[in-house]
This record gives C-alpha cells, sequence and structure tokens, in this order.
C-alpha cells in the first residue's frame, strides 16, 4: 500500500514538518469529530489550500496526497454514517449487506490510520512516501511549478 521513493532534492526541515502536518492534521480531527465524516474531509482541505501555493513541491505533493485519500474515506464513510442513521431513526433494518460494510469501512479506516501516523513520521523525517493508488493520481495532479527567474528557484 505504500512505498517510499527518492524525491528530486531533500526537503528542509520546515518543509518536511509542514508536509508531515497535512497528514497529522487529520488524525487530530478524528478524535473531534469521529461521527462525523466531513470534519476530517474539511480540515484537510483547509490545510491544503493553507499550502498549495507553496514554494516547495514536496509540501504540496504530500498535502494533495492527503486531500485525495481524504476525499475517498469521505464518500465511503458517509454511505456508512447515513445507512446507520437510518438504522437508528428509520424503519430500516440491520442486514448482512450492512455488516459487511461496517466492516470494510471499519478494516478501510484503521488501514488508512496506520499509514497515514507511518506517512507522517516517515515525511517529517524527509523522506518521499507515495500511496500506491494515490501516490500516481497525485503525480498526475500535482506539477513542480517552473519558475520563469533563476533566483526564484
Amino acid at each position: 500500500m505504500i512505498r517510499t521513493k527518492e524525491f528530486d532534492y531533500a526537503p528542509q526541515e520546515h518543509e518536511a514538518e509542514a508536509a508531515s502536518n497535512s497528514y497529522l492534521i487529520s488524525l487530530v480531527v478524528i478524535v473531534v469529530g469521529l461521527p462525523l465524516p466531513i470534519a476530517t474531509l474539511i480540515a484537510t482541505i483547509i490545510y491544503y489550500f493553507a499550502n498549495r501555493k507553496s514554494s516547495s513541491y514536496f509540501v504540496r505533493w504530500h498535502c494533495t496526497q492527503a486531500l485525495l485519500s481524504q476525499l475517498t474515506l469521505f464518500f465511503i464513510n458517509s454511505i456508512g454514517f447515513w445507512w446507520t442513521i437510518s438504522i437508528l431513526y428509520a424503519n430500516v433494518s440491520v442486514t448482512t449487506n450492512y455488516i459487511v460494510y461496517i466492516a470494510i469501512l471499519l478494516l478501510l479506516n484503521l488501514t488508512e490510520f496506520i499509514a497515514t501516523i507511518y506517512t507522517a513520521i516517515e515525511t517529517r523525517k524527509g523522506i518521499h512516501v507515495e500511496w500506491v493508488i494515490y501516490g500516481d493520481l497525485t503525480n498526475k495532479v500535482c506539477k513542480p511549478q517552473e519558475h520563469k527567474h533563476k533566483y526564484l528557484k
């Protein structure tokens, strides 16, 4: 699920910290807004927009990867959330499909939680970590900025 790769350059200390924080923000928000799937997505979006114009490609890349992973989890968790609400407050019964979906949802969330912690730690060390699906997608979405002037590099 995760692979480490060499990055184009060695990120500086502040870049590694900012990139690591893009993953940690979702972990912190889980504590506050656990039952609401939108909470972690909003926090990740805010952090992404705060850092998307960063001069550091390393930071922008990791903010983008964190956002893409949270976007996917948002949709998966929203279905489980609303399905659970309908069981609690409407005349919907618990089915085998619901139990299987919730089990898969919990497994995906646990996997993402562990991967996020690992990635935050490694990224803080300046190691570039790409998630299997999200890394390739992030490479297509996030491109290095080319500056017109030599002194802006």
